[in-house]
This record gives structure tokens, sequence and C-alpha cells, in this order.
């Protein structure tokens, strides 16, 4: 399997990687925007566009979009993340074509009625306030919030209802017009593809596209709070953070290394001291995500009223005690558990093709996969340990708490014990 990228005049790119022995293909647009491009007037425009992607174009209804995809068998779907929206479908080899040709046209050409942007702006009301009444997933906004307070990176990817509300035509329009330009564009496929055929095919839908310089995007800057919400729920919701190397960081392995350890699988020292040991959860993690100039460890678990207390309490001993004595064979696990991931992951199309966007958008170039995994087992248990220290001494915590969380500790009193 060989990677093989075509950059356009114009900046456009083209990245593929054909899986010999599959009948389908996966395919898809990135663009470098997302809710950290947004301005705070502006903030869920992004996700609002991707979800008025599939409401009709000027040659498509939006009918007639989600028939012809199906009508071959395929699916098409889209996703905005705080850095990058991408847009995707999954075809059969013979069906590349139409694929690229329908996302090339919900990208380049939608309509914006304005029947269909109220429409959507119902649908997207309705996903904030099913997020709102989904504890496990507000709190990781708020302790983004909380962790990157009054800047684009620490807001909600489906902002506030109150923006969504007022959003227009003319906001959409606006938003493409800054950030939806070829050279912030990757064209990703993998699977059933020939690069050459796919490159003549995307020319002539994207080649003619002016160029326009990508807007910069302010600095992330990691910040000590709290959020607590009290309410009356069934469980206490317990998120802690602390920063982490972003993708270009040397330590970017060695952090990812040291969360899985940490709270990354059934055997990970948070799983077995908080509830196998202790019995005080259902669901406990860590895991470590990153940005292009930063990155949280995030540890997440729900628990008691009565019990939440203790539970944070004990999160930061093992946090402190990881950074201690974490051993070889805990990261050699942690290690084999993260190649596992990235191994198994590549034999999906869709996952490859993901993949080859987003690694040809942090760097240029698409690393092959040995180089990866090589880094991956550099990560020694001595190395990780640094690690943790490092995070301790230097990060500091943002935390987010929800539910009936009466008993639960300050942030200055866990930030004390774990500075202990």
């Amino acid at each position: 399997m060989s990677t093989q990228i075509t950059t356009l005049p114009n900046g456009f790119r083209i990245v593929t990687e054909p899986m010999p022995g599959l009948e389908s293909a996966a395919i898809g647009l990135w663009i470098e925007a997302g809710a950290r491009h947004e301005h705070r007037d502006q903030n869920g425009v992004a996700h609002f566009l991707e979800h008025m992607a599939f409401k009709g174009t000027a040659r498509r209804s939006a009918l007639q979009i989600a028939e012809e995809i199906e009508d071959v068998g395929g699916y098409i779907n889209a996703y905005t993340s705080r850095e990058m929206t991408a847009y995707y479908a999954r075809v059969l080899r013979p069906d590349v074509p139409l694929a690229l040709d329908i996302i090339a046209d919900i990208v380049l050409n939608p309509a914006f009625d304005a029947r269909e942007i109220e429409v959507e702006r119902g649908v997207i009301l309705q996903e904030i306030g099913q997020t709102l009444d989904t504890p496990d997933d507000i709190i990781f906004d708020w302790l983004q919030e909380t962790a990157y307070p009054d800047q684009p990176i620490g807001r909600s990817i489906l902002g506030p209802s109150l923006r969504v509300e007022s959003f227009t035509e003319a906001d959409l329009r606006g938003f493409v017009g800054s950030h939806y330009g070829p050279g912030q564009m990757i064209l990703s496929a993998a699977g059933a593809v020939d690069h050459d055929r796919l490159v003549r095919l995307a020319e002539p839908l994207f080649a003619h596209l002016p160029s326009k310089a990508a807007q910069p995007v302010a600095r992330a800057r990691f910040a000590n709070g709290e959020r607590r919400e009290m309410r009356g729920l069934e469980q206490a919701h317990f998120a802690l953070a602390l920063e982490a190397p972003h993708y270009r960081d040397a330590d970017f392995y060695t952090s990812q290394v040291f969360s899985g350890a940490l709270g990354g699988g059934m055997s990970s020292r948070l799983f077995q001291r908080l509830r196998e040991d202790k019995g005080l959860c259902y669901t406990v993690f860590a895991q470590s995500a990153a940005y292009s100039d930063t990155g949280m460890i995030t540890i997440y678990a729900g628990t008691g009223a009565a019990e939440i207390g203790t539970l944070a309490v004990l999160t930061i001993d093992e946090l402190k005690r990881a950074a201690e004595d974490m051993s070889e064979a805990e990261v050699a696990r942690a290690r084999a558990q993260m190649k596992a991931g990235l191994l198994m992951g590549l034999e999906s199309p869709s996952a490859r093709a993901e993949r080859l966007a987003k690694l040809l958008s942090i760097w240029g170039r698409v690393p092959d996969v040995s180089e990866a995994t090589a880094r991956i087992d550099s990560v020694t248990a001595a190395a990780a340990r640094v690690h943790g220290a490092a995070l301790i001494e230097h990060s500091g915590l943002a935390l987010a708490l929800y539910g009936p969380i009466d008993s639960a500790p300050s942030l200055a009193a866990l930030s004390t014990r774990l500075a202990a």
C-alpha cells in the first residue's frame, strides 16, 4: 500500500491510499475550519454549516442527495470538530465518481434555502437540548470551557441556543467565504481508489477555486478553573483535565502512553483502584487529546453523591502514584493497546481516509505507520514517569462537576493534594 499526494496550483490537496482486495472506497473532503475558527458571535456556525450541506444544492434537493448515494448502496455523513469539518462517503469502486461529485456539490454549491435553514435550526436546537440532558456529554463541554476560558478552542462545537436561533444565510456564507478556500481543503480517499483517476476527476471540480489565505486562530492558553453544577441526578459526574502536549510535541506519544496506563482500559490504575478495588463507579477512564498547539489529558468518572469526595481524592492519589512508580509492564501494555488500536483502525477505509487527511494537515506529509509504531515503542516507563511528574508540576488543573456534588472537594483542595 502506497500513499500518493497531489497538490493543485491553487493549494487544493489530494491524498489517496489504495487497499488491495477491497471493492469499496471511503472518500471525503476535510476542511481546516472548525469551531476554533469562529468568532464569539459565530459560535456554532461551523456545525450549522455542516448540517446545511445535506439540505440541498443548486443541482440537487435534500432528498436527491440522499437518494443518489443510497441508490448505489453507499452512505454519506459529516462531522465538525474544533479544528476541522469533514464531509465523507463510503461507496463501491464504480461509484467513486458519483460520491466525489456529490461531496463537491454539497460543499461548494449549498442552496441555503430559507425554509431548510429554519428546519435545520430546529434539528440543531434539539441536538443541543439532547446534549444538555446527557450529563456525561455536557460535562466535557464544560471542562473544555473551564480549561480554555474566553477562547474559541474552549467553546462548544454546537454553540449556544441563542446563537443558533439567530444565524442567517449571510452568517453561513460569510464563514464559507472566510475559511473554505482550496488551500484549506484536503480530498482524501482510501480503499478501492486510483490516485491518478481521482486527480483527473477532482481537477474540474476544484482547480478553478481562487486561493485564499488561512485565517489565523488565537493561541490556546490552558487555565486553572472549576465549574460546579448542582442537580438532583442519580450520579455525580467528575471530569478533571491537565494540559498535555500538542500533535507536534516530542512528548505526544509519551502522553498518550501515560494516559493509557493511567486509565485506558480494564487493567489500568484508575479502573482497578476506583472500580475493582473500591467499587466507587461503573465508568472511569483517562484519555489524551491533542490539537495543533495544546492538548488535554482528561479523567472522567461517574459516582454516587456519597462517594464523590473519596473518588476525587483517590483519583489525585493515583495520578501522583503513576508519576512515581509506573512500571515497565504497565507501559508495555499501554503501548500494545495503542498499536493495536492504530493497526486495527487501518483495516477500515473510512478510518484510513480520515488518518490520511489529518496527518497531511498536521505534518504536510503522511508518515508511514511504522514511524508511529516506532515512536510508540520508544516510550519507556522512565519517560512516562518523567512526563507524569512534569504534568503534575507544570500543567495545573481544570475541574468540572455535575450532579449531587455537595461533598466534592474544591479545585484548590485537589491541587494542594496533587502538589503535596
